[in-house]
């Protein structure tokens, strides 16, 4: 008499019940409901990779008008929402970007880095309503950072927004990409086109990761052109046509 080896009965995953993300950061109890914006198939294929778990690094590089910080703040709520983060961290360099500069800044340091996050705040309300928008802020789940305070820092349980990447250095991408540890992930997003320093880094750093290697580790490159330009029919022509002015310039 032949007797069928019975099949295990498949077992589920244990429900996580811990508060914390890990032992330095409580999961945020606050109730997100990011908005679902009509996505473009481009866009749905970026939050495909950037959402995945084994996602470490997200080098971005687009033209305006792309949603670049949006697709990242979008991401970064994805993942206090699902409890996998703690919290969002923004910085970008100071730099001004025109040869008219407002001088010196009174204030604090909060008060000080207040222009430089507003990308951020505004993509927020854009995808977040009002009372969580709020919530986040009052709590501290939102931190803007000026990247010249970011060295000794340990950025763990958290997203890292690192926007306007095209005016920074090679030794800053070194000193944001280092301060990255458990359960955190990093969002590098730059314009190759709209650098307001000489010595950008932004795109050795994207060429150097455009690699198998750096996928198999955790970091990907992903590219915006102005195809997928989304803010305004205009702005795309618009963009050609400068491109076009340097070509003449090189030429």
């Amino acid at each position: 008499m032949s007797h069928k080896k019975k099949t295990p009965a498949k077992q589920e995953p244990a429900k996580d019940t811990s508060p914390y993300v890990d032992k330095k950061r409580t999961k945020s109890t606050i109730a997100l409901t990011p908005r679902e914006l009509p996505w473009t198939d481009k866009q749905k294929k970026f939050f495909e990779v950037a959402l995945d778990k084994n996602t470490k690094v997200m080098i971005v590089k687009g033209v305006a008008g792309t949603a670049k910080t949006l697709l990242a703040v979008y991401c970064a709520l994805k993942k206090i929402q699902e409890k996998k983060s703690a919290e969002i961290y923004y910085s970008r360099v100071p730099v001004e970007s025109s040869i008219h500069g407002i001088g010196y800044i009174k204030g604090t340091t909060d008060e000080k880095m207040s222009p430089y996050i507003q990308p951020l705040v505004d993509k927020l309300h854009e995808l977040l309503p009002e009372p969580q928008v709020r919530a986040l802020m009052a709590d501290q789940r939102i931190k803007g950072l000026p990247l010249g305070f970011l060295r000794g820092l340990n950025i763990s349980n958290a997203s890292f927004i690192m926007d306007e990447a095209q005016n920074c250095r090679i030794e800053d991408f070194l000193l944001v990409m280092s301060r990255m540890a458990n359960f955190s992930n990093l969002f590098i997003i730059g314009d190759e086109q709209q650098s307001d320093i000489k010595q950008s880094g932004f795109n050795r750093v994207y060429n150097s990761f455009n690699t198998d290697i750096a996928k198999d580790n955790g970091i990907h490159t992903f590219e915006f052109t102005k195809e997928d330009i989304v803010r305004s029919e205009i702005l795309s022509y618009i963009i050609e046509t400068f491109e076009n002015m340097r070509l003449r310039v090189v030429n």
